[in-house]
C-alpha cells in the first residue's frame, strides 16, 4: 500500500505518478500483483475519492480475478491487451503490465474523457518497455 509521509516513495508509487500525471482526466492508479497484494495507489490532487480504500483495495482484488480468468481463452483470443469498464460515474481500465503479465495496472478516468486514446496514445507507450504489451 502506499507508503507513509515519513518514507520515500517506492518505485510502484513512483510509476503510478507517472501514469497518473500523463492525463487530467485520470482520477486514480493503482499496481497489484495477480497473487493479490496490492503495491500502490495513487489519486489525482484535490480529488474525492468515490470508494474508500479498502473499497478500493476490494475492487482492485475482483479486478485481479477477472484478468486471471480471461487467461483460459488467451490461447484462442491472444493476448488481453487492456479492457475498459464504463461507469455512470467514471471509466476505469484494467492493463496487464510486467514480465508475462504477472501484475495489473488499474487506471480510473473522468466519464467524458476518450479512454482508448488516451490508452493507446499515452499509456501504452510508457508500459512497452515494461513487457507484455505489443
Amino acid at each position: 500500500m502506499p507508503s507513509s509521509s515519513d518514507s520515500p516513495p517506492t518505485i510502484f508509487e513512483d510509476f503510478c505518478q507517472l501514469i497518473l500525471g500523463v492525463d487530467e482526466s485520470i482520477r486514480f492508479v493503482g499496481i497489484a500483483t495477480l497473487t493479490g497484494a496490492i503495491l500502490a495507489m495513487k489519486y489525482r490532487a484535490n480529488l474525492e475519492p468515490l470508494l474508500t480504500q479498502e473499497e478500493s483495495a476490494s475492487s482492485i482484488k475482483d479486478s485481479i480475478w477477472r484478468m486471471d480468468s480471461r487467461r483460459g481463452l488467451e490461447e484462442k483470443l491472444g493476448k488481453t491487451l487492456y479492457v475498459i469498464a464504463t461507469y455512470e460515474k467514471l471509466k476505469r481500465a484494467s492493463i496487464p503490465v510486467g514480465q508475462e503479465g504477472n501484475s495489473i495496472l488499474i487506471i480510473s478516468f473522468d466519464r467524458e474523457c476518450d479512454v482508448e486514446s488516451i490508452i493507446r496514445n499515452k499509456i501504452l507507450t510508457i508500459l512497452k518497455p515494461y513487457g507484455t504489451i505489443n
